[in-house]
Parts: C-alpha cells; structure tokens; sequence
C-alpha cells in the first residue's frame, strides 16, 4: 500500500523524534542561516562571520542536546482506577515527576490509550519545578465495554529553544474495566416462570413431611379446585366463609445458569445485545434471591459478581472454533444459532437472537423468546416468553 507524500513525512518526522532529534521550522531556518554565514565567511574571509556562524552551530548543538536530556530525567506515574459501566465517567490521573534540580519547561504529554475511551488524549504542561511534580487529571467517557489495557505515556519537547524535537514513551501500564450495562428490570417471565413447569422448587422440609404442614405466606378465600387439606379452619370459622392457605415456597436451592455463546456467527450489534442481556438477567436473578452464575466456552461457570462482570466485559463473539460441553442441568441459553436450541438440557430456555429477515422461533419444546433488533431489549426481556 502506497503512502501519501503528507503521512511519508508524518511518519519520518515521528521516527526523527523517537531515534534522534526532528527539526522545528524554526529549526531549518537557523541551520540554512548558519550554512550560509559559514560560506559567506568562506569565501570572504570574515571574521565576524565566522563568530555568526559558530554562534548558531553552538544554539543549534544546544537545541539537538537539550531535549533528550530533559525528557531522561522525567518519570510518569499513573494512578489506579476503578471499574466503570457504559456511558459512565471516569477520571485518569497520571502525575508527571521532575526528577532533576533544574525546572522542565513546555513539556507536551499524550497518553496513548486505545479506542473507545473518550477524552483529551494531549496536555501541555508549561513548567515542572526541580524536584516537582505536577498531576493530569483526565475525565474519559466510557463509550463501550471491554478491558482496556495499554503501557506508555509519550513525552515530547523542544525545550529550551524551540529547534528540534524530541519524544520519549514513558513506561505507565494501566487496565480500565468498562462494565456492560445492566438495564433495570421490573420483571422478567424467563426468570419468573423457572421452575412452574417442571416442579423444580424447593419445598420447605416441614411441607415435605405433611402437605398441610408448613410455612403460612397469607390467607385467601376457597377458589373452586383448591384442595380442601389447605382450608384454615379456625380462621374460616371465625369470618363464616372458607379460607386457604398459600404456603411459602422455598427456592435457595435452585441454581440459574445463564449460557450465553460465544462460538456463534454474531454481528456486533447483536452480540452487544446479548451481552447486555446475560448481565441484567444475572443481577434480576439475584435481586429474586436466586443463585446465579454465568457459563461460557471460555470461563466455564463461575458466579462471582466483579468476576462475572468482568468476564462479560473481556468477552468477543467468534473466539472458539469448537466449544465444550454445556452443563447438564437447565441453562438460559443465549444465542444466535437456531439449530442448538433443541439439543438444551430438560427444562432450559433460551433467548435467539434473529439476523436480518428472519422472523420465526426455532421448533424446539423449550420455552425461549425471539430476539428482535428492530425492539427495545429491556422491552422484550419485560415481554412474555413462547
């Protein structure tokens, strides 16, 4: 690929800075003046000129020997940050040290951080005192989740007199965790309804023992078909009508896991669906006192919040040529594949999400709902499932 004259000369001038000194224009003006006056001194035999010239070639020798030796005596230190979510602010403070007796001045400082974090990435700073330090303080926004990871700050100046410059990339490693968001859910019939179909809870251990025995959540008048082993006795006698009683049902031993694939052929937009999908259907679960964890073909289960987060953060679509296993209890599958869905575990569901022009569910006995890009998504966890 052929370059333009422009980036050629970009690229020239950044290897000039990194390797040795880059010429300012100012630069190039002096040393074209100090050529001159040397020829003219020459061919004329000048005294004076000679001392002009030699007076230029001493500023120009300056010029090439200063800077490098000002951004040696520089270091970076980069503060730690705490794990932010989409959309949120966070603040890098990165201090910038004077490790020599004399004061630094007009130092430019650019920290080369990768996509996604917006901000200023350049601050100049205009004097460092000997010994000194002085902070930056830079608020980015966290536009997408991932974890971000980069090592250098890049130092550059031209100081004390403006003629050559000259970078050095300081050592400052950092990882920032952006955190996927988590749409607040009021309810979710895909959480809701685990376990109705199969009888999954968990009764109470009294309950176990004798079905009119156990834990009382309230009273409520006779339905036709409740059974008459339920009836409150003593409490219909007193209001003269029969009453009955709904028994609490314990569900603490009942686990969701929520599968979410990444082997799949995903788009972008979809997968970032997905993802925060598996997130919000993690915390709702929590928030109902279920026990959730979180399965993929890279972690395996694991259920820790800051490490489910994280995970969620790091993970890509279309990372595994071949993935393991599923667990074999039920699983929330989520995917992009209709074909897999029939093959889940007795008493799974899933959620698909549908590429352009495809509008059906999946035959599959499981129940699940079909993911459409053109709705929002907290709408359609909130939706009734097939």
């Amino acid at each position: 690929m052929s370059l333009s004259p422009l980036s050629f000369l970009n690229r020239l001038q950044t290897w000039l800075e990194v390797h040795w000194v880059s010429p300012d224009y100012s630069g190039w003006v002096m040393t074209g003046l100090a050529v001159f006056f040397f020829a003219a001194a020459t061919n004329t035999m000048a005294g004076w000129l000679y001392a002009i010239s030699g007076v230029m070639f001493a500023l120009l020798g300056m010029g090439l020997v200063q800077p490098g030796r000002s951004l040696r005596l520089l270091q970076v230190l980069r503060r730690p940050t705490e794990p932010v979510s989409v959309g949120d602010t966070l603040v890098m403070e990165i201090d910038v040290c004077n490790q020599s007796r004399r004061p630094q001045l007009l130092l430019q400082v650019t920290d080369c951080r990768p996509e996604g974090l917006e901000g200023d990435r350049r601050t100049v700073i205009e004097r460092l005192p000997a010994y000194g330090s002085q902070r930056w303080s830079q608020p980015l926004v966290a536009k997408k989740r991932g974890l971000y990871r980069w090592q250098t700050v890049e130092l550059r100046t031209a100081a004390p007199l403006g003629l050559f410059w000259r970078r050095r990339q300081a050592a400052a490693r950092t990882t920032v965790v952006v955190y996927p968001t988590v749409l607040p859910l009021s309810h979710c019939p895909l959480i809701d309804g685990l376990g109705q179909e199969d009888s999954r809870l968990t009764p109470s251990p009294m309950r176990s023992q004798l079905a009119t025995e156990g834990v009382t959540r309230t009273l409520r008048p006779y339905r036709w078909g409740d059974s008459t082993r339920l009836i409150h006795w003593r409490t219909s006698a007193r209001y003269g009508e029969l009453r009955i009683r709904e028994m609490e049902t314990f569900t603490g031993g009942q686990e969701i896991i929520l599968a979410l694939d990444t082997s799949a052929a995903w788009t972008e937009e979809a997968f970032e669906s997905a993802v925060v999908a598996t997130a919000s259907l993690y915390f709702y679960a929590q928030q109902r006192g279920l026990t959730a964890s979180l399965w993929t073909p890279e972690t395996g289960g694991i259920r820790s919040d800051r490490l489910v987060l994280e995970a969620l953060a790091a993970i890509l679509p279309n990372t595994t040529s071949k993935s393991p296993p599923l667990p074999t209890v039920p699983v929330i599958w989520l995917t992009a594949q209709p074909h897999g869905v029939s093959a889940l575990p007795a008493g799974s569901r899933w959620l698909l999400w549908a590429t352009e022009g495809s509008g059906s569910s999946p035959s599959s006995t499981h129940i699940g709902r079909l993911m459409l890009p053109s709705e929002p998504l907290q709408t359609q966890l909130q939706a009734s499932v097939n």
